[in-house]
């Protein structure tokens, strides 16, 4: 085959190469802090809204067994177990602070009229803060009547205060924190074996949409609190208990 004849090879075309163009991180803007910031509020709102579920006595007695589980034998947690009989019925998300007092307790204007003992008090309403307290004292016009009330709480109250008013006179009805009232038993300001009723603002939640027993510090002090006798009365069907 001469020079002529050679089949001309044609020359490789080169590929385009793609081009990445690598993307540029934008720095943190005060709006995209803002739109996080208002994704968490958001979700805040959904559980707000979310169906509100009311206590009952098995939520007491599930925390019971979880706090006291890994300090007591499985006989000694038999015993922590609270008898049916000792549970009034449970706010049903309907009540009023009153209207609910008023059905768990309706001989209250006879066993006000019979109470004179000092340093003690029938009814007893813990929660979680000092500003519940006062909401809850508000709301209990309908249903106190004549009966004394007292504020159970430490903010701006010395315990020595406290203790000289218990002492000074009878009084019927006591609202206030777990951590004060544990203090004045502790002290001998408050005698817990003529109460009747122990009831627990189980269902309100705080601005963090926290119910009392949600908060540990708190549940710390109810347990102490419960341990202070509050466990016998109730097994000797002396106290009730009653979650609002």
């Amino acid at each position: 085959m001469t020079q002529k004849d050679t089949v001309p090879v044609p020359e490789k075309t080169k590929q385009p190469t793609e081009c990445f163009l690598s993307q540029v991180k934008e720095p943190k803007t005060e709006d995209s802090r803002k739109s996080r910031k208002w994704k968490k509020k958001k979700i805040s709102d959904i559980l707000a809204k979310s169906e509100p579920k009311p206590g009952t006595p098995e939520d007491l007695q599930k925390l019971i067994k979880g706090h006291y589980s890994s300090s007591r034998s499985v006989i000694e947690l038999e015993e922590l177990h609270l008898p049916d009989s000792c549970f009034l019925k449970c706010n049903d998300l309907t009540h009023s602070l009153s209207s609910y007092l008023k059905e768990i307790c309706p001989k209250w204007v006879k066993l006000r009229k019979t109470h004179n003992e000092k340093k003690s008090v029938l009814m007893l309403i813990l929660c979680s803060s000092a500003v519940r307290a006062l909401e809850l004292i508000r709301s209990l016009t309908a249903f106190k009547g004549d009966a004394k009330v007292m504020k159970l709480f430490a903010k701006h109250i010395k315990v020595q205060e406290q203790v000289k008013l218990l002492e000074k006179r009878a009084i019927h009805l006591g609202v206030g924190t777990p951590g004060r009232i544990k203090e004045l038993v502790k002290q001998d300001g408050l005698n817990l074996n003529p109460l009747k009723f122990l009831v627990f603002d189980w269902n309100w939640r705080d601005q963090k949409l926290r119910r009392m027993m949600d908060i540990p510090e708190i549940r710390k002090e109810v347990f102490e609190l419960l341990d202070m006798g509050v466990f016998s009365l109730c097994k000797s069907d002396s106290l009730k208990l009653g979650l609002f």
